[in-house]
């Protein structure tokens, strides 16, 4: 991956809802590149000195995806080429997606519903999973967030597989991605989005 690693003049930055594998794949795929990872969420409260759900409870939605806006923003602008993985809002925000769209390149880790509930039981740490059913309510944050995640400039389907082979996907997506950009100029391309760079991690 030295290659690959060597071509990125951006990071590259995960989103998708909670339970997705933001971090998990992040970490690896860092390592796979021999990048530096950085967790949005981390790196909220290791300034505030609080969790990120502790912050969302005590300050609520508004406040805490303005801070958080402010974080991913300086994750970014100190200019590193890393690999960082967002909160499962932040890419929802208008301003921090138009940001990271034309600053870095976007993967959305989608995931199917029973996954994600599977894996956000393991702790209870997500405020918005706290009350009602798990399943419906990630149903739900999914429909209302569809269009948001779409604009990413890659999509990777992910199932039960090993974090390796979405990890493996990512790098082909990424890969196949900067070919797309060669004499297309910076920026985003103008392929960009679910279509252009959709791949399925074996199940």
């Amino acid at each position: 991956m030295r290659k690959l690693s060597q071509s990125l003049d951006r990071p590259i930055v995960l989103v998708g809802l909670m339970g997705a594998g933001k971090s998990t794949v992040g970490r690896r795929l860092a390592r796979r590149l021999g990048l530096p990872f950085i967790d949005s969420d981390q790196a909220i409260e290791d300034a505030a000195g609080l969790s990120a759900g502790e912050l969302f409870e005590r300050f609520g939605d508004k406040d805490f995806r303005d801070g958080e806006r402010r974080v991913v923003a300086r994750l970014v602008d100190e200019g590193d080429i890393r690999v960082i993985a967002t909160g499962g809002g932040a890419y929802v925000d208008p301003a921090t997606r138009e940001m990271l769209n034309q600053r870095a390149i976007t993967v959305w880790l989608d995931a199917p519903i029973d996954i994600l509930a599977e894996r956000t039981g393991r702790r209870d740490t997500r405020p918005l999973l706290r009350d009602g059913n798990r399943a419906r309510t990630l149903e739900r944050l999914s429909k209302e967030r569809e269009s948001a995640y779409s604009q990413a400039h890659i999509r990777i389907r992910s199932g039960e597989g090993a974090h390796r082979d979405v990890v493996d996907s990512v790098l082909e997506a990424v890969d196949a991605y900067l070919d797309s950009l060669v004499g297309a100029g910076p920026g985003p391309s103008s392929d960009s989005g679910p279509d252009a760079n959709d791949r399925s991690a074996p199940a």
